[in-house]
């Protein structure tokens, strides 16, 4: 399946989770095989050329991308949580929302200074918490090599929290 195939599996879904928002549900994408498997095709392709040393996808829908991708890629895994979620030591770093601050974490032996670090999530929006991992890798000595995303939401312009990173994203709305 290519990606224009893919994109109008996609539902829109207004109102939610408040109104005014229009969410964009990618539930269909995991319930049809041959999309999913497209999808962690295409993923694959993509981070290859990225020559990454290990993936860390964000909660939750990332874990679901970063799971088949790491098997793919015959990679290993760690997990970017929200604070108070992971069981042992970790190191967490604070982001903007729109209204406040945030925090996600890592385990503290995930991040290797030197190491190169593939970013996994399923949408890009703000683009807050990717940036928030790109400095905890910074933070921790390690390399981003890229992030990938599922689904880019074009008009929030969460891109340019990532510049200087390579950013790439399979379907744009």
């Amino acid at each position: 399946m290519s990606p224009e195939e893919i994109k109008v599996l996609v539902k829109d879904v207004p109102d939610f989770p408040k109104p005014g928002i229009v969410f964009k549900d990618i539930t269909p994408l995991l319930s049809n095989a041959a999309a999913f498997a497209a999808i962690t095709e295409l993923l694959g392709m993509r981070a290859k050329a990225h020559d990454a040393d290990a993936i860390l996808a964000i909660e939750s829908r990332g874990f679901i991308f970063g799971a088949a991708l790491a098997y793919r890629l015959k990679l290993p895994m760690y997990l970017v949580r929200k604070r108070g979620k992971l069981p042992r030591e970790t190191v967490s770093v604070e982001y903007d929302l729109e209204y406040g601050t945030d925090h996600i974490e890592v385990h503290a032996d995930a991040v290797e200074k030197g190491r190169r670090y593939l970013v996994v999530d399923d949408v890009i929006a703000t683009g807050g918490t990717a940036a928030a991992v790109a400095q905890l890798v910074a933070a921790q000595g390690g390399k981003l090599a890229a992030c990938l995303f599922v689904l880019e939401l074009k008009y929030l312009n969460g891109r340019h929290r990532l510049d200087g990173h390579n950013v790439e994203c399979l379907m744009g709305f």
